[in-house]
């Protein structure tokens, strides 16, 4: 095991795997392993508080400590739930299951569509996180069938843009190649790289914001 004091000059291309070992071996939230870089979830608390959403759509949750994490942070601003999907929640213990601020919803994302807008009214402020398949033809579906509850200034994340972007690893094409195509389709979202300025993040280019 190497120390940041003495791998000053180690190229970034091998810190982050070693970020990435770390972020899906031993990071957890309240002892719930959670699969997020905690730089990009800084970034979410910072949206959270900012931007106060009435409902965080998580897109893929694995084993539910992002969503914990989430859930607590709602407690904090004493306003907000989440609503998350994936596949299957087998993995997601009981310590998630039974925040009141949660609700889980099992299923593809975009099938699930009409039974999660069904939970969301028209006036609800809506902050959704994308981090289910990772591949090109899932991620540009989930951005195209969910964009619609995104109001103007408010936020859609996607995750995992570091895909053969940072990390020789995962869908490629993926989730960077579907923020472009997007976003090049749809001019009522733009990409805020400002939102990147830890300079590391799992989601280059992932930050879109609605302009309109």
């Amino acid at each position: 095991m190497s120390y940041m004091e003495e791998s000053l000059d180690v190229p970034l291309r091998h810190i982050l795997p070693i970020m990435q070992e770390r972020i899906t071996g031993q990071t957890t939230y309240f002892g719930v392993q959670a699969l997020k870089n905690p730089l990009d979830f800084w970034l979410y608390q910072e949206l959270m508080y900012q931007h106060k959403p009435d409902v965080i759509v998580e897109i893929g949750n694995r084993f539910g400590g992002s969503t914990l994490a989430l859930a607590h942070l709602c407690d904090l601003l004493g306003h907000g739930r989440i609503i998350g999907l994936d596949i299957t929640h087998e993995l997601i213990p009981d310590v998630v299951r039974q925040h009141p601020r949660v609700t889980l919803i099992e299923g593809d994302a975009c099938a699930s569509f009409p039974q999660v807008a069904q939970l969301i009214s028209a006036s609800e402020k809506t902050l959704v996180i994308e981090d289910s398949s990772h591949t090109y033809e899932n991620t540009l579906n989930v951005l195209r069938t969910y964009s619609p509850l995104i109001k103007p200034g408010d936020y859609f994340v996607v995750e995992d843009g570091i895909c053969y972007h940072g990390l020789d690893l995962g869908p490629n094409p993926g989730p960077y190649e579907a923020i472009e195509s997007f976003v090049a389709e749809n001019s009522a979202f733009e990409i805020d790289r400002s939102k990147e300025s830890f300079l590391i993040t799992w989601n280059p280019k992932g930050f879109l914001r609605r302009v309109r």
